[in-house]
């Protein structure tokens, strides 16, 4: 019988993979898989129940043995060649003048592929460039676009929360995140609060959002008028996380309270404001002024 696994590449790129259940494979081990023609040494993450990228886990790459010593040792050698090659991959860049940052080179275990990854602002022709790179490196060459929150989660980091970056850690997929997510979550709309490392939307504004989006039923919205122990006051803050509020009284003094503490009070209609009476009532006199006037009909 075979299980499905998921695996990483040290260049960050993941695959799901199949594996016979005798191989008693855990997390973190090293295996060695093959993908299409080629050999890959990968590191095995989360056991699945079913794959999720194909209806069949007989089209998934398969797992051939668990890495020992002399993987290892290739790997390594892999691994130096493909940052020395890196040099000649910028240089082929350069002189072509193509407008694309390389992140890193990765080199398949049997080194029978090299796969680059960069990054541009555009797509890039690069077809003249892996002909060169073919021709000078005697190899078969993939060039991959990525985008600046893959190429974060290559190198990694420390986010504002003080753990690892999502996008290293965990993270195989980037939904799409708006800023419409972070006003709902109460926060403010700056660069330096709702934007991440990669410069981007912090990936935490999506897979937070639907819990915000319960704990804001239960909570009032801010500029509302509400009672509380200390009297009649208007919410100018308030925590969906504690499930408080900051309460602003007349006096100017500020008090937070527990949802529970409150009683939101309902909206005044217009017509109580005398204020809005009074200008509806001079707007009903000069209608009122214009249409008796027995001259104004005439022409």
């Amino acid at each position: 019988m075979e299980k499905v696994w998921t695996v990483k590449l040290e260049n960050g790129a993941s695959f799901e993979v199949r594996g016979a259940e005798e191989l008693a494979l855990k997390k973190g081990d090293l295996c060695v898989f093959r993908r299409d023609f080629y050999e890959e040494l990968g590191t095995i993450g989360a056991q699945l129940e079913t794959p999720s990228m194909t209806s069949r886990i007989e089209d998934l790459p398969q797992i051939l043995r668990c890495a020992g010593e002399p993987e290892l040792a290739e790997a390594a050698e892999n691994r130096s060649k493909a940052k020395a090659d890196m040099a000649i991959v910028r240089e082929w860049i350069e002189k072509l003048a193509l407008e694309m940052n390389p992140v890193n080179a990765h080199y398949t275990l049997d080194r029978k592929l090299l796969t680059v990854q960069f990054c541009a602002d555009g797509r890039v022709d690069f077809r003249e460039l892996v002909k060169e790179l073919s021709r000078a490196l005697s190899v078969r060459i993939e060039l991959r676009q990525i985008g600046v929150r893959d190429e974060t989660g290559i190198y990694g980091g420390i986010a504002v929360c003080g753990q690892v970056l999502c996008c290293n850690r965990f993270l195989k997929e980037f939904n799409s995140i708006n800023v419409k997510m972070a006003k709902e979550q109460d926060l403010l709309l700056t660069p330096g609060t709702i934007s991440g490392v990669c410069g981007r939307l912090k990936c935490c504004l999506k897979y937070e959002h639907e819990g915000y989006q319960e704990l804001e039923k239960g909570m009032p919205r801010k500029g509302e008028f509400c009672e509380t122990p200390s009297g009649k006051g208007r919410i100018t803050d308030r925590n969906l996380l504690t499930s408080k509020v900051s309460v602003t009284f007349e006096n100017g003094n500020v008090h937070v309270f527990h949802v529970s503490e409150i009683t939101v009070c309902p909206p005044e209609r217009h017509g109580n404001n005398p204020d809005k009476g009074g200008k509806n009532r001079q707007q009903d006199k000069k209608t009122n002024g214009k249409n008796n006037n027995p001259g104004a009909n005439k022409k």
